[in-house]
C-alpha cells in the first residue's frame, strides 16, 4: 500500500544582486555571501495514508507544482524530507520524459521502462495503452507532431497502464478534451476503489470535491488550510474575492461542518430562513415541494449597487443551481445606509433525495469577485426525502411522461 509522508519540506532559490555576484561568491567560498534566499515553499508537513485521496489547490505561484516535483524527486528540497512507499506513477509536466523525435510507440516503451515495467509486460500492455489513448495512427508518428491533448492522452495511458500504489497528478489533465477528462477520472476513481493513494493538483473544484477525501490549500508557499474539500474550497473561493478590507472567518456548526463567511462588511446578512408553503421553517423537504427562501440583510454604508445571490449545493459542496438578482434583472441600484432589504425567493425543490445546503451572498456586480460585501456558505442546511414520487436516482427530479407504442 502506498503512503506519502512530507516532513518540514522547504525549497529556496538563491538570488544574486548582479551578474558578478555569483562569481565572487564562488571564488571566495563562504567568506563573501552575495545571495539572498527566495523561499517558494517553507515548512510543509502532511501525510497521505494508504488509499486516501488528497487534493492540493492554490492560486498560480502558490508552490503546488514545485511541491509535487519535490515529492516525486525531480527537484531536490532545500530542507525537510519525503517518504513514499509502494509503486509510484506521476503525471507532472505535459509530456515530461517524452522525446519529441521518437514515435509515440517508442516513447511508450521508454517511459514504461522508467516506471519499472519489464519489456515483456510492455509488449502485453501496449495494445491496451494504444486503445485507451485513442490517438490512432499517430502512435507511430513523432511526438513533436502531437497536440498537447494527444501528449496528455498518451502520457496518462502509460502512467496508469498498471495500477500504481501511489498516483500523483498535476494539472496536465486540464489540457485534454472533456471526453478524455471523464475517461481519465473514471480510471482514477476505479483505482481508488482498489486502494491506490492519490495526490492531485487541480483548479477543477468538481474534481477535487468528488474524488478527494481531504484538501490542502497552499498560499505563498505555505499551508494555509487543511480539511474537507468543501471547507477548503469555500475558504479558497473567499480568498479569491478578498480585498484589503475583507475578512475571512470559519466556524464549526453543530453538525460538524465548517462554515465560511467572508466579505468587506458594507452590507451584511442578518438572517436566512427556508420555509414551506405554510410559512413554517423546515429542514426536511419533500421532492418537488414549493419552498420560500428569505434573506434579511442590513446595509451599513450607502451602496451604488446591491446584488443578492444564492446557490444550492449537494452534500459534497458541488453546485446544483445558483443565480442572483443581477441575472434576474432585479438589482437594487441604490441602497441607503441603515436600510434593511429583505429578499424573498420562491422555488420548487426539484431535487433528488439527499443532503443539501444553500450559500447566499451580497455583492455589487454579477459575481462576488468584483465586490464581496458578504458571502456565507452553509447558510441553510436541509434534507430532501421522496414520499410520493416514483423511485428515481440522481440529484434532480424531472417529471416524466412515458408512452409505449406497439
Amino acid at each position: 500500500m502506498g503512503r506519502i509522508i512530507v516532513s518540514s519540506l522547504g525549497k529556496a532559490y538563491k538570488q544574486y544582486p548582479g551578474r558578478w555576484s555569483r562569481l565572487v561568491e564562488w571564488v571566495f567560498g563562504g567568506l563573501r555571501v552575495r545571495h539572498s534566499l527566495k523561499w517558494v515553499l517553507k515548512d510543509i508537513s502532511f501525510s497521505v495514508e494508504p488509499g486516501e485521496a488528497v487534493g492540493i489547490i492554490g492560486i498560480n505561484g502558490a508552490g503546488k507544482s514545485t511541491l509535487l516535483k519535490l515529492i516525486t524527486g525531480t527537484t531536490q528540497p532545500s530542507c525537510g524530507a519525503v517518504q513514499i512507499t509502494g509503486r509510484v506513477a506521476a503525471l507532472l509536466e505535459l509530456g515530461m520524459g517524452f522525446h519529441p523525435d521518437f514515435t509515440g510507440r517508442q516513447n511508450v516503451i521508454m517511459a514504461g521502462q522508467l516506471l519499472g515495467i519489464s519489456t515483456s509486460e510492455l509488449d502485453r500492455l501496449l495494445p491496451e495503452i494504444e486503445a485507451f489513448a485513442e490517438i490512432g495512427d499517430y502512435i507511430d508518428q513523432p511526438v513533436r507532431v502531437y497536440s498537447s491533448g494527444m501528449q496528455m492522452r498518451l502520457a496518462f495511458s502509460v502512467a496508469t497502464a498498471i495500477r500504481p500504489d501511489v498516483l500523483i497528478v498535476d494539472e496536465a489533465l486540464s489540457v485534454g478534451d472533456a471526453y478524455f477528462q471523464h475517461k481519465s477520472f473514471d480510471r482514477i476513481r476505479a483505482y481508488r476503489l482498489l486502494g491506490t493513494t492519490l495526490l492531485i493538483v487541480s483548479h477543477d473544484k468538481t474534481a477535487i470535491q468528488s474524488i478527494c477525501d481531504r484538501a490542502i490549500l497552499l498560499n505563498a508557499g505555505q499551508i494555509a488550510m487543511q480539511g474537507t474539500p468543501e471547507a477548503v474550497m469555500d475558504y479558497y473561493n473567499a480568498m479569491l474575492a478578498q480585498r484589503d478590507s475583507s475578512v475571512v472567518r470559519q466556524s464549526t456548526l453543530e453538525d460538524g461542518k465548517v462554515q465560511t463567511i467572508s466579505g468587506s462588511g458594507e452590507a451584511s446578512i442578518v438572517a436566512v430562513t427556508l420555509c414551506d408553503a405554510d410559512a413554517q421553517v423546515i429542514d426536511v423537504v419533500k421532492v418537488a415541494e414549493k419552498l420560500t427562501l428569505t434573506v434579511q440583510t442590513h446595509v451599513h454604508q450607502a451602496l451604488s449597487g446591491l446584488v443578492l445571490g444564492f446557490m444550492i449545493k449537494d452534500r459534497l459542496g458541488q453546485p446544483v443551481f445558483g443565480t442572483n438578482t443581477h441575472h434576474l434583472d432585479q438589482v437594487i441600484a441604490s441602497a441607503s445606509a441603515g436600510s434593511n432589504p429583505t429578499f424573498v425567493i420562491d422555488f420548487v425543490a426539484n431535487l433528488g433525495p439527499g443532503s443539501y445546503s444553500i450559500a447566499v451572498a451580497l455583492h455589487s456586480h454579477d459575481t462576488h469577485i468584483h465586490k464581496n460585501y458578504e458571502w456565507r456558505d452553509l447558510a441553510v442546511v436541509f434534507n430532501v426525502i421522496n414520499t410520493d414520487k416514483p423511485t428515481f436516482v440522481g440529484s434532480n427530479w424531472f417529471p416524466v411522461t412515458l408512452k409505449i407504442q406497439s
